[in-house]
């Protein structure tokens, strides 16, 4: 199992040609990140807010596989994808009806908004993960 967020796409979700503009998956896919965090009781305000503490998104990957379109219903999984001291990686498989139409990696580094440098992973966001990780076991294959 993994956290499944679903997401009805809208007409400003798409591009000239019809379909999801590929900015517009990994909007999308945050989204589901904050779905999570709040599923998991995490205040969003103070969290995005936090002085002592922010998770900037250092990487990103987003492979379509099909044409995503206005009016689509989605289904997003999201799963822990890797973890270490100060960073974890997030995978998001976009599902619409039976297939998969999009997959997205989001790497997360915590840091001291101050000084910008690495910080460990502070235990709320540790324990966040674990719950996370613990849904995942059994979809990771997905990726």
């Amino acid at each position: 199992m993994s956290f499944k967020y679903t997401r009805t796409v809208r007409f400003a979700d798409t591009d000239a040609a019809g379909v999801v503009y590929f900015a517009n998956v990994l909007s999308m896919c945050h989204e589901t990140y904050e779905a999570a965090l709040a599923a998991a009781g995490i205040d969003l305000k103070s969290f995005f807010s936090n002085p002592a503490t922010a998770f900037p998104i250092v990487h990103t990957s987003v492979d379509l596989r099909r044409p995503i379109c206005c009016g689509d219903r989605l289904l997003i999984h999201l799963t822990l994808r890797q973890q270490s001291e100060d960073n974890f990686e997030l995978a998001y498989q976009v599902q619409l009806a039976d297939r998969f139409v999009a997959i997205a990696i989001t790497k997360h580094v915590c840091i001291d908004p101050a000084s910008r440098t690495r910080q460990p992973l502070p235990a709320e966001i540790e324990q966040f993960l674990q719950n996370l990780s613990e849904l995942c076991i059994n979809d990771y294959s997905l990726i």
